[in-house]
């Protein structure tokens, strides 16, 4: 099995009441003229308390257009990304030059090169690691990047391989777009990176390091619900797409692909010690619970981490990982389940043993 031997997650300094951004989002986007109670409603039932930016508050009103975001993106999310992958290595006592494969994963911004090969020379990554940039999975991509370092580490199970999520969605701004999309976004979203070091069996037992396990993955890609989440890209950057019938697809299909997950180990869902969600939403939050008929405490943290963050996209559930780590004591030897929904529309499930 893979060992997640650290799990970093990071924020930008830069934090501020959902109130006060609910006024600025207004003044910047909406105008005197715009529909205000409408957008402090759907702020308020995101149930975000606050959120952290990649800048402060006033240099948004300065982002003329896509270009100017997109530098500010690549300028802090270097920064976020060095400081996540830097504490996350120092915390399992890994040097920067023993780290085999890193992978990065946006969907707030572009850069080329690609983040991860922007900060390699800073942390001190070998100048032969191999790198894997991911774009395009958005909110999931924090679970399927676990996956997807499991299944490297599987046939490199001497090896070290680093995940890097970095999102900064407040520079995703489109102050042109009322569209109710546009609007709940606009009080959901959040900033943030993490990093998570993975270990290969080997690694782990050379070394004595500890942590969860990854024993098996699942990811689901639903056909024809292209147009459920995502971004239109045009000439003002990235345009939220952001349809309502989320909650409906994770009400319509997650409980299948747990229960299926799950049945492939001679586990069912009273047998899972410790959940680990991605807080999309309180209707998606609200939906997983549901379908899956969970006890009222057992996503708590998710729904924390939404109050306390707002969604972070792929870094959210790293965050909520983190969390679990640090505030739980889940039992050793039992199973866990990360999970988290995304662009595609999909899902992707990481069965964890603690």
């Amino acid at each position: 099995m893979t060992t997640l031997t650290a799990v970093q997650p990071v924020l930008p300094r830069h934090r501020y009441e959902q109130a006060e951004l609910t006024e600025a989002f207004a003044d910047l986007c909406l105008g005197p003229d715009g529909d205000h109670a409408l957008l402090r409603r759907l702020h308020k039932n995101a149930q975000v308390s606050s959120r952290h930016l990649a800048l402060p508050l006033e240099r948004y009103g300065e982002l003329a257009d896509f270009g100017a975001a997109n530098d500010a993106f690549v300028e802090a999310g270097v920064d976020l990304g060095a400081q996540a992958i830097g504490e996350a290595l120092q915390r399992c006592g890994i040097r920067p030059d023993e780290v085999d494969l890193v992978m990065s994963t946006t969907v707030t911004g572009v850069a080329a090169p690609s983040l991860e090969a922007r900060i390699a020379n800073r942390v001190g990554l070998r100048p032969d690691v191999k790198r894997v940039p991911m774009f395009g999975l958005g909110c999931v991509a924090g679970a399927a990047g676990i996956a997807r370092l499991h299944d490297y580490l599987r046939g490199w199970p001497d090896q070290v391989a680093v995940l890097l999520s970095v999102e900064l969605c407040s520079l995703t701004i489109q102050r042109a777009d009322t569209s109710t999309a546009n609007l709940v976004a606009s009080g959901l979203f959040g900033d943030g990176a993490a990093a998570v070091v993975a270990v290969g069996d080997r690694r782990a037992q050379a070394g004595g390091l500890g942590g969860p396990r990854v024993r098996a993955s699942r990811g689901h890609l639903y056909p024809d619900t292209e147009r459920t989440m995502g971004w239109d890209v045009g000439a003002s950057g990235l345009k939220i797409v952001l349809d309502a019938n989320v909650p409906a697809l994770v009400r319509e299909h997650l409980g299948v692909d747990v229960t299926g997950l799950l049945a492939e180990h001679g586990l069912g869902v009273a047998d899972i010690d410790t959940w680990v969600s991605h807080p999309g939403g309180p209707k998606v939050i609200e939906a997983i619970e549901q379908v899956l008929d969970l006890p009222a405490d057992a996503l708590e943290l998710t729904w924390r981490s939404l109050a306390q963050v707002g969604n972070l996209s792929s870094a959210s559930v790293l965050h909520v990982l983190a969390d679990t780590l640090e505030k739980r004591s889940p039992t050793p030897g039992a199973p866990g389940l990360v999970m988290a929904m995304g662009p595609g529309f999909c899902s992707e499930l990481v069965l964890l043993d603690w």
